[in-house]
């Protein structure tokens, strides 16, 4: 086996492991383990080599030879350079079995001697290479990877595509990278098997950048900074790695407004291109790049009076690409505009940033153009910023009003009134309320270092406590400092005491004094005549009171809901409409508060309040999932998700929601891995009452995935930490009718009984309508365990109509299918000649309401009920071990399919949710049914039941 030392080290040991690439190397691990193909292809930068040298890692032990060839521009013009990369350490080895002409020709090439070329030996040296390449798989599989196909020598790439085409069932696989710009790999893949899969590489998300840049130890920057990185390098990984470099190494960080430094590595990428500009297009093209929309009409308004064939030029060599529709001048990349900003002389941008200010015609941008053309303090520079700042913030944009207000601090005198750090304090709220606590705590933190006045040490203490986010165990040191500060002050100790009620819940998860805290903090603040700080405080009081099941909640609800009202605490994700919230799809009151949650989602996304943004998608698809709408749910909790992790805030809550909805409506397998991190993320932080939401969630999804035992041991585990907290409330977590359903299925129906019991006292309690009818479905469960089918039966028929008109389509399904496997079973397996179950053994109905519940996991289980029969309607707690290991051997594909027909589903079926043909379904259980050692989708579903196969 030939095998160049580039592939022999290991995946772990490469600093460049695939980030964010998972599906697109999920696609080409499946085509190359079909024993295809595989042509990545995308521009300079993205990755191509990276995810090549990991395949070929992968893949390079499965052949017996592994050839290799990586061109570069400058050896292009050298004949057969990469024939001789892929062929020189095997020619001895394989030379012997060519025709003597083919032999001739291949290693007059190879070496140089004899002067071989395509003109003269054309013919002899296609076949060579093709003959060369059969020689080699006839002693086993061959895999070639060609990095950098397009400076592959002509002469080489020639005789490769000849033999390529040319390899019908041979067994050898091409693994090759091509630098494209657009879709231009049509030329690549022609010269490539007639099987070859065409993989494109496109930018990387912000998250995934910020991953990357974590992985490669640039963690000192800013989540802001993160952006501005990802704007700039347009999600290229190689540019955001030089980058982030460039910043980490860097003593001084950009001004506020300003582009990121380009680093001299970059730099050389794009300014040959610029030097072949004139110096009035070049002039032209930096006050492109310092403005924010630039379009024509703002160029000729700050003074370049021939704009038009100025850009034309620039875009004839590639610097610019003119939108088709509308005025606006687009760069190519935004690394050229950063490029070309940072390769001016300052002077030079002053001048630029000038006659900008007076061009554009919004007053944010003249007021920023103003602040970056000025040197130096100036109090009418900074009061115009200032108020450009608060523009921002009224317009929904709280990220530009915290770098406005920053540039308003640089540029106000020490001893104005506002003062400089007052301002900075400004920006950093902003910056908290845009979602980039990393930027608004390193601001408070800079402000403690000078501030002496009590107002002001109190409220950057303020900042640095809401930067923790859910992480208060991290500022716990804090506390005693900051109420120090406040001295006897009633409106500071209000603010203090606020954060007390947090700690109190968050970090001792004690739900006593974090009300306690919160109405102590509510009577300072009215002491003090600070309404908002009342409100949120009677806010945080009436949410803490609700799930704690106190008897005070609906009054401190309207406490907290009387005028006058705060316009921001009106929406804020703690605030009284979010309590509000709380309350009402904690009774049942679903419409009602499907409305006041999407009303308040309308306020925080025009207002720019990214983390209330977080929350309230959480809020909104936790009451879609209840509804029954599981679907849109699953989308919601994904966008939650998606704006947690960009944001840095609220991760371990939208990972917990998206793991029931997923659990509901996508991957099972996906929501075990959220909840887990979930539960990883609660335990990192200390979060008592977020671990037992996690675990709930955990326990949920496990049991979808038909393992009760392991829902017992989350669920037993959340029961002792609601416990421990003081919840009472079985409508905050609704996990008592899973624990009880699981504890019947392992054999415990006593415990089950006993859960049952103890919620239904406090859902009496409460009026918790809907708790009280899962829990009577839970118990229906336990009578049938004990053989009391009939009445089982009757008591799920009435539950099921009861959860329907409380609107919870999804536990209106469940109740129906628990009754369709009670009647199955009771049909099947009479016991002692008693009277089975009355109605019909049919799962059409159950059938039918998940499908409008769009609950794939749970209509999967449905079919699989209904197809597999009653012998296998409860499936042992063993089965799942079985099928795993049974499906371990298969491809991704292979193990998609298998696990459809194990649900029941028919060949036509498949087909449509995979998106492929029925032949190809066929074709695929073909295969199945060879690397299982079985005969027919019979034994398929038999594996899914955990019996034997004959």
């Amino acid at each position: 086996m030939t095998v160049r030392r580039d592939f022999q080290e290991p995946a772990r040991s490469r600093p460049d492991l695939v980030i964010g690439r998972e599906d697109l190397c999920t696609s080409a691990r499946e085509q190359l383990g079909r024993g295809g193909s595989v042509l990545l292809h995308g521009p300079a930068g993205i990755g191509k080599s990276t995810i090549l040298r990991a395949l070929a890692a992968d893949y390079g032990g499965a052949a017996r030879t592994v050839l290799r060839c990586s061109a570069t521009e400058s050896e292009s013009h050298l004949p057969f350079l990469a024939l001789a990369d892929l062929f020189g350490l095997v020619v001895d080895e394989i030379s012997g079995r060519l025709p003597a002409a083919q032999r001739t020709a291949l290693e007059s090439a190879l070496t140089g001697r004899g002067e071989s070329t395509l003109q003269r030996d054309g013919l002899a040296l296609r076949l060579a290479v093709l003959s060369a390449l059969r020689a080699l798989a006839a002693e086993g599989p061959v895999l070639v990877v060609a990095d950098d196909l397009q400076w592959l020598d002509a002469a080489s790439a020639e005789l490769l595509g000849f033999a390529a085409r040319r390899l019908g069932d041979t067994p050898v696989q091409m693994l090759c990278a091509v630098r494209t710009e657009g879709q231009e790999y049509d030329r690549h893949l022609r010269a490539s098997p007639p099987d070859t899969l065409a993989v494109r590489l496109g930018p990387l998300t912000r998250t995934q950048v910020s991953a990357l840049l974590d992985h490669r130890g640039y963690t000192p920057l800013s989540r802001s900074t993160i952006r501005d990185i990802h704007r700039t390098s347009g999600g290229n990984p190689l540019f955001a790695l030089e980058l982030g470099r460039a910043l980490a190494e860097s003593p001084a960080r950009p001004r506020p407004g300003e582009p990121l430094p380009v680093p001299t590595s970059l730099r050389a990428l794009v300014l040959s291109r610029l030097e072949m500009l004139s110096d009035e297009a070049r002039r032209t093209l930096l006050v492109a790049s310092a403005g924010a929309r630039p379009t024509l009409a703002l160029l000729h308004a700050a003074g370049r009076e021939h704009a038009e064939a100025e850009t034309a030029q620039a875009a004839a060599l590639g610097l610019l690409a003119t939108e088709a529709e509308g005025p606006a001048v687009r760069f190519a990349h935004p690394l050229i505009s950063a490029a070309l900003y940072a390769e001016a002389p300052a002077a030079e941008r002053r001048a630029v940033h000038a006659a900008l200010s007076t061009a554009a015609s919004d007053p944010i941008e003249r007021a920023r153009h103003l602040a970056l053309a000025t040197s130096g303090t100036d109090p009418e520079v900074a009061a115009r910023l200032a108020e450009a700042a608060a523009l921002a913030l009224d317009r929904g944009a709280p990220s530009v009003a915290a770098s406005l207000g920053l540039l308003a601090a640089r540029h106000t005198p020490a001893d104005s009134s506002p003062g400089p750090d007052e301002r900075r304090l400004q920006a950093a709220e902003d910056a908290i309320t845009a979602g980039e606590a990393d930027l608004a705590r390193d601001i408070a933190r800079d402000v403690l270092t000078r501030a002496t006045v009590p107002a002001e040490r109190v409220r950057a203490w303020m900042v640095v406590i809401e930067a923790a986010g859910q992480a208060l165990g991290d500022v716990d040191a804090v506390f005693p400092q900051v109420l120090a500060d406040a001295g006897d002050d009633p409106r500071l100790l209000a603010l203090v005491h606020y954060q007390l009620a947090w700690r109190g819940l968050v970090v001792e998860g004690d739900f006593a004094e974090a009300r306690q805290e919160a109405a102590h903090a509510a009577e300072l603040a009215a002491l003090g005549k600070d309404r908002r700080t009342e409100l949120m405080a009677l806010s945080f009081q009436a949410s803490t009171e609700t799930l704690m099941g106190h008897p005070d909640a609906p009054a401190t609800v309207k406490r907290a809901l009387r005028e006058p009202q705060d316009p921001y605490v009106a929406c804020h994700h703690n605030g009284a409409g979010s309590a509000r919230f709380r309350w009402l799809i904690m009774s049942d009151q679903l419409p009602e508060a499907r409305a006041t949650i999407t009303a308040l989602l309308r306020e925080v996304r025009r207002r720019g309040m990214v983390e209330s943004e977080v929350h309230f998608l959480r809020f909104l698809a936790e009451t879609e999932l209840r509804s029954g709408h599981c679907g849109r749910a699953l989308d919601l909790a994904r966008e939650s998700l998606r704006l947690a992790r960009d944001s840095g805030i609220g991760e371990g809550a939208s990972a917990m929601l998206t793991s029931l909805a997923e659990a509901s409506a996508g991957d099972v397998d996906r929501a075990l891995a959220l909840a887990r991190e979930a539960a990883d993320h609660a335990e990192v932080d200390g979060d008592q009452m977020y671990l037992s939401r996690a675990l709930a969630a955990l326990g949920y999804a496990q049991l979808v995935a038909g393992d009760p035992a392991a829902t017992v041991r989350s669920l037993r585990r959340v029961r002792e930490l609601e416990k421990s907290l003081g919840i009472t409330d079985p409508a905050r977590g609704r996990w008592h009718g899973d624990l009880a359903e699981a504890l019947v299925r392992i054999g415990e129906p006593g415990e089950a009984q006993d859960v049952i019991d103890t919620a239904r006292v406090h859902a009496l309690r409460l009026g918790r309508e809907s708790v009280l009818a899962v829990l009577d479905r839970a118990e229906a469960l336990v009578r049938a365990a004990r053989g009391e089918h009939e009445g089982a039966a009757v008591r799920l028929a009435s539950v099921r109509d009861r959860l329907g008109g409380l609107g919870y389509g999804l536990e209106e399904a469940r109740a129906a299918f628990a009754l369709a496997r009670l009647r199955a079973q009771a049909a099947a397996f009479p016991r002692g000649g008693g009277t089975p179950a009355p109605g019909p053994a049919s799962y059409d109905e159950a059938a039918r309401l998940f499908r409008r519940c769009r609950a794939m996991p749970w209509l999967r289980q449905v079919d699989a009920a209904a197809t597999a029969g009653a012998a296998v309607v409860e499936p042992a707690p063993v089965a799942a071990p079985v099928v795993r290991d049974a499906l371990e051997g298969l491809a991704s594909m292979e193990r998609q399919v298998a696990s459809l027909v194990m649900e029941g589903a028919t060949n036509r079926e498949i087909a449509a949710r995979l998106f492929i043909s029925v032949k190809t379904v066929e074709a695929t259980l073909t295969r199945v049914y060879r690397k299982l050692g079985i005969r027919s989708r019979v034994d398929i579903v038999r594996l899914a039941a955990g019996r034997r196969t004959t």
